[in-house]
Order: structure tokens, then C-alpha cells, then sequence
């Protein structure tokens, strides 16, 4: 079927849809990974985006449950070069097109994606629409330049969790929210490391991590006060990934100042954009975001470079914290951005990448370890 994608600057790309009839609207941005699709398309993080993947087949290994990373495709629309509607791989559970229908999300292939890519790398992630209804170019250009832009906008309201949840058997278990004013909610306390994870878009393999290193995870609505979380006495506080302008998500800001040198904190993406807020820092609109699973990291304690998957179209100007307080861990190669921080002061450290990720590369994985050991060396 036919279609056609227009960016708010006025470039058209035609293109065919192989999932029916739909238009979708978002902010166009791509993905560097070679794999791994079903996890981007179900990661909180591209709330309100258009993934463009760069690798050039996609759809040849079906869908699985297993590697879902949150309740629900998160992303707008899904942009290939070509899709494969006959996946090969004895995991499948079915096929990439039945996946995004049963959800009402587009998918479009023969497009030019090494042409859309050099464009948004010269001219900046922008607001883009794709229909199978509207062809006409001038209508769809009006429709993309009246998007709201991302820079301003606190997505986290619309992927974050409603009920607070434990993680058991490898899916939520919901609670009462009126059980977060009851400090023995803990299943495990003293056996294992009870870790609030405030939820800006939570990643499920980011609570399966936590799990690994022996933590307990209880994930809570990111407008949880800081009061709330101090009540239940947990011995770590993670800050997940998510969404959007970190600058908006004034409550959560403010909550994280509230719980500093509380326990250890630990962050990721979003919730090292959030922590550098709360440390008085600034943040940034990067061009065109990193989005990929070959992003090189040099650990400056440890002079080793680490490939890292990341998706973040923010970051934190280092420059707007004050040395005595935070200290950079972490490069990016690239160009030298920020991509981890720490202030052994208040025993709180994040990075801007994903140390998760899923399926790959597994190079900072450590990094949940530190965090299980920051928190028994606070304990003793």
C-alpha cells in the first residue's frame, strides 16, 4: 500500500506500508542496531517517536513475549528498508506486521532509510508524518511542522506505571498503592537489597538486572513523594530511563533532591538527566540523539572502552555542576559527551547509556554490581 513520509523541513520520502492503512505523527529519529527491534519498539524511551532503522532487513527473526521491554509498543510508527514477512528463528511467535496491527502501530518499508538517515544526521531529529490516506506532500508538511516539539514536552505521564509493582516470575505483580505507607512491604528484606526504582519508563530488563544482583525491586509511579519512598525504607533508589525533555519533569526533580544522600542512588538515561538536574546541573538537545547498540564508552577509572546501547535525544551539560560535588566517570568517543557521573558525597552515580541492554552489547552489565555493592558497603 502506498504511502508517503513528510518532515516538517519539507523533505518527502515515498514509501509503502506493510502494515494496511494508518498515518502516524512524532518526532523521526534512528536506530543504529543490527538486532533487537521488538525491544526497541516496546521501550518507553521512544514514547512519541518514529524509529528509522538503518539496518536494511528487518522482520527475519518474528516476534517473541520474551523480549518485550515494557506492556505495549511504545513507539509511533516503524520505518525499514525492507521488511521480511517469513521469519526464520525456532523463538518466533509470529510475525513483525501481525505484531504492529494488533497494536495499531504503522510500519512502512522501500524508503530510502540511508537517505533519511544523512538527513536527520545533517538537520536534526524533526517532527515527521507518514499516511496511506493523504498523499499530497503540502498537507502533510502543515501536519509536521504544527507537532509540538520534544524539547519541552514531560512524556513521562504517559508511559509511567499507574500502581506500584514487584517484579515476580518475570512480569509486574501490582500492589495497592495505600501499601506504600507500610515499611514491612519487603518480601526479602535482609536477604536481599530492597531498591525503589522510580518509574519515568521503566525498562523490564532493567528490574530483571537489579534482580540479578541481588536486589529486591519495588517500581513506583514517578510522581511517588520522596516522603513516600523515605517511609518505606529501601536501601537503594534507582532512576530509570524514559521519555522526552527532562527539564519539564519538575516533580520528579524535585523528589530526587529531597533523597539525596538518602540511600545510593543509581541512574540511567533519563534518570541521569534527572539526577544532574537535582545535583543544580543543566541540561541539552543533542541533534540527532544517540540511538544505537555501537556506541563507544571510555570508563575513565579504568581506561577501557565499553560498546554500549543507547537511546537518549538529552543530556547533561557537565559544565553546570559544580566540580566539588560530581565528578565524570565516563566518554563518549564520539565526542566527548557526558555519559556518567558520580558524587561519592551522597553515594549517587548514573550514566547516559544502557548497561542492560537487551540483546546486547552486555559490556557495563557490571555496573549493577557496583550498584548491589555501593549499597552493602552504605549497609555496613
Amino acid at each position: 500500500m502506498k504511502a508517503l513520509l513528510a518532515l516538517e523541513d519539507g523533505r518527502i520520502f515515498p514509501c509503502r506500508s506493510f502494515t494496511g492503512p494508518g498515518e502516524a505523527k512524532g518526532e523521526i529519529v534512528f536506530n543504529t542496531s543490527m538486532t533487537g527491534y521488538q525491544e526497541i519498539l516496546t521501550d518507553p524511551s521512544y514514547y512519541g517517536q518514529m524509529v528509522t532503522m538503518t539496518y536494511p532487513l528487518i522482520g527475519n527473526y518474528g516476534v517473541c513475549p520474551e523480549d518485550i521491554e515494557s506492556d505495549r509498543i511504545q513507539a509511533a510508527a516503524f520505518i525499514v528498508k525492507e521488511y521480511q514477512n517469513f521469519p526464520s528463528n525456532f523463538r518466533s511467535k509470529g510475525n513483525l506486521a501481525d505484531y504492529l496491527m494488533k497494536s495499531h502501530v504503522l510500519g512502512i518499508e522501500d524508503i530510502d532509510t540511508r537517505a533519511l538517515t544523512r538527513h536527520i544526521r545533517k538537520s536534526g531529529a524533526m517532527g515527521a508524518v507518514i499516511s496511506t490516506s493523504d498523499l499530497d506532500p503540502e498537507s502533510l508538511i502543515k501536519k509536521a511542522k504544527e507537532l509540538p516539539s520534544m524539547q519541552g514536552s514531560d512524556l513521562v505521564g504517559k508511559v509511567t506505571t499507574k500502581k506500584p509493582y514487584f517484579w515476580r516470575y518475570n512480569q509486574p505483580d501490582y500492589i495497592d498503592t495505600d501499601k506504600l505507607n507500610d515499611p514491612l512491604i519487603w518480601h526479602y528484606k535482609g536477604r536481599k537489597h530492597s531498591v525503589v526504582a522510580l518509574d519515568f519508563g521503566i525498562k523490564y530488563n532493567i528490574i530483571r538486572c537489579l534482580e540479578k544482583a541481588g536486589c529486591e525491586v519495588l517500581v513506583v509511579p514517578a510522581t511517588t513523594k520522596a516522603s513516600t519512598i523515605k517511609n518505606l525504607q529501601p536501601e537503594g533508589i534507582c532512576l530509570s530511563n524514559g521519555p522526552g525533555d527532562p527539564e519539564p519533569v519538575t516533580y520528579a526533580v524535585h523528589t530526587i533532591k529531597e533523597l539525596l544522600g538518602f540511600v545510593p542512588i543509581f541512574g540511567i538515561c533519563l534518570g541521569m538527566q534527572l539526577l544532574g538536574l537535582a545535583m543544580g546541573g543543566k541540561t541539552m538537545k543533542i541533534k540527532f540523539g544517540h540511538r544505537g547498540a555501537n556506541q563507544p564508552v571510555k570508563n575513565l577509572s579504568t581506561s577501557r572502552v565499553e560498546i554500549t546501547s543507547q537511546n537518549h535525544g538529552f543530556a547533561v551539560d557537565l559544565n553546570t555542576i559544580g566540580k566539588d560535588d560530581s565528578a565524570m566517570t565516563h566518554i563518549n568517543l564520539n565526542e566527548d559527551s557526558l555519559e556518567g557521573l558520580k558524587n561519592d558525597n551522597i553515594k549517587a552515580f548514573a550514566v547516559q547509556y544502557h548497561p542492560e541492554a537487551s540483546p546486547g552489547p552486555h559490556d557495563s552489565a557490571y555496573l549493577f554490581n557496583q550498584f548491589a555493592k555501593v549499597i552493602e558497603n552504605a549497609k555496613a
